[in-house]
């Protein structure tokens, strides 16, 4: 045998022991099972897909683009958005059926200029801030909505007038036009109300670029929408909104997160009267009338339903937790295919650790198997870059409560027992891209943990969390960041996740089993269409 002929075969024996490593290595990942079976048009879409990817990564990202500097695949979101939308890769995810959609508030989820265009139609809307507006301090001082009785004694006059008293309440429509022209006039108003509810990226990644900062911002969206979300006529076109845009955007279920902790809504009366059971009847209203449309339309098999995730927030105690607890659990007997499960939300670093709750929520718990209900915490966890802090730690008290998903999850790396645990109970993560980078868990998805739960196995539903802060509305923008910002996943990897979305929800086995199917139909319809780009 030659030296060559010795030289080749120790190299091919090499690379022989390299590839069973490799292939040891990714044992655990769930989308192997489909890898290996997969049908020549999936082969060929996948192939599609890969080369895109590789030479968008050249022509679209190793470049500059106007004012956006130092540019790569999976950067940051809010910066990247723009040249996000001119690729022919998120041309094709778009496209792509993404099964449900599980980590969602609901509030956060609907483009807000249509939210502001409802606010615009209701004269019962009023509108008041902290203290005169100025061009010095727009960018700090919130807008606060409320719909008041029409009947309601309501003062005249403009917050960027010197006369404004601080937090005395407006009617909208006259406090847009008496904006002052020097800061845009009622455009200007427009500008100002709706830079309240997002998040920019001057924001993001430059004025608030510290977690603790970042949260600040991202709660006071919430401030500013609140009056809005929470009056019953609003409420009911946005729940319809929500719905249409994802089913628009190739989601057929969704289990978005509604918080409860008002214990009223505001009625078209300007009265806070609206009980909890109106906001799931009204909620299941719309859902019916949205199935009843599609079904016209010979589009019924884009929607399979929607659930509702009850919530409430970690600023409460544990003894008023009890009421809540209650709440849901009245809800779930009266509306028994709405209520998909229990959650508290918060910024975990700084409020209340599922710890404090251990007796209410191990009492809800006795309850509901008394009960025979099939009502499962789905408890946020880990939304941390802490080690062993506070919110790191309610991992532990998550999966020890029984949660049958954890929300978020960022910080389970670092725990290999609990990635076993959830790995061999099946308890999926519903993991957010974009909230993660932009909320300053990660700096870009590249540096992103998923790479990590999926080599280690862990059911992955993607989600968007609160995509309208974002402007990422529907789930395509976090699967194209996910796609982008690694070599090893691929179209299969999303299909995987999108298909353990359906799998991990929270529909019976009989809903379940309908829902995968029609979507493993869509995705050979989406597979083709790509596959012919070939």
């Amino acid at each position: 045998m030659s030296q060559h002929q010795q030289a080749q075969d120790v190299v091919e024996e090499y690379l022989s022991r390299r590839t069973a490593l490799v292939a040891t290595d990714r044992a655990f990942r769930r989308d192997n099972e489909r890898l290996a079976s997969l049908t020549v048009k999936e082969r060929a879409a996948e192939a599609v897909v890969r080369k895109i990817r590789a030479a968008e990564a050249i022509s679209v990202w190793d470049g500059e683009h106007d004012d956006i500097h130092n540019t790569f695949p999976g950067m940051e979101f809010l910066t990247a958005k723009n040249v996000i939308d001119k690729t022919q890769l998120f041309k094709i995810i778009s496209k792509m059926p993404k099964g449900a959609l599980l980590h969602a508030h609901l509030d956060a989820t609907v483009d807000k200029k249509y939210l502001w265009g409802l606010a615009l139609q209701y004269p019962q809307l009023h509108v008041r801030a902290a203290t005169v507006i100025t061009a010095a301090n727009r960018s700090t001082t919130l807008p606060e909505f409320r719909p008041l009785p029409l009947t309601s004694s309501t003062h005249d006059g403009s917050f960027t007038a010197a006369g404004y008293v601080g937090d005395t309440w407006l009617p909208l429509h006259q406090a847009r036009d008496a904006f002052d022209p020097a800061l845009g006039g009622p455009d200007g108003f427009d500008k100002w109300v709706l830079d309240s509810m997002i998040i920019n990226p001057a924001e993001a990644y430059g004025t608030h670029n510290t977690i603790t900062k970042i949260w600040q911002k991202f709660l006071s969206t919430f401030k500013a929408t609140t009056g809005l979300f929470y009056f019953r006529p609003i409420f009911k076109a946005y729940v319809h909104q929500f719905l249409l845009e994802s089913i628009d955007d190739g989601i057929s279920y969704m289990e978005p997160r509604i918080n409860f902790i008002h214990k009223y809504m505001y009625g078209a009366d300007g009265e806070q009267n609206v009980p909890h059971r109106q906001w799931l009847q009204d909620f299941d209203d719309v859902v019916k009338d949205i199935k009843a449309d599609l079904k016209s339309e010979g589009r019924e098999n884009e929607f399979v339903g929607a659930k509702i995730i009850y919530t409430t927030v970690r600023v409460i105690s544990a003894d008023e937790l009890e009421w809540y607890t209650e709440d849901c659990i009245t809800l779930k007997q009266e509306f028994p295919h709405l209520i998909a499960g229990f959650d508290i939300v918060g910024d975990e670093n700084v409020a209340k650790p599922l710890e404090d709750y251990i007796v209410p929520l191990l009492a809800f718990k006795r309850r509901v198997e008394d009960l025979g209900l099939e009502l499962p915490l789905i408890l946020h966890a880990g939304e941390t870059l802490t080690d062993g802090g506070m919110a790191d730690n309610n991992l532990y008290d998550a999966l020890l409560m029984g949660t049958r998903r954890i929300g978020h999850g960022f910080s389970i790396v670092k725990h290999p027992k609990l990635m076993e645990i959830c790995r061999e109970q099946n308890i999926a993560l519903e993991v957010c891209p974009i909230s993660n980078e932009i909320l300053r868990l990660t700096s870009s998805m590249p540096m992103h943990p998923l790479p990590i739960m999926l080599n280690q196995g862990i059911p992955v539903a993607l989600s968007s969390d609160d995509p309208s802060v974002f402007g990422a509305m529907g789930l395509s923008y976090d699967f194209f960041q996910v796609i982008v910002a690694s070599e090893v996943s691929g179209l299969i990897t999303l299909a995987t996740m999108a298909r353990d979305s359906l799998e991990f929800s929270t529909l019976d086995a009989d809903e379940k089993e309908r829902a995968i199917a029609l979507w493993e139909r869509r995705w050979y319809e989406f597979v083709d269409e790509v596959a012919s780009l070939a």
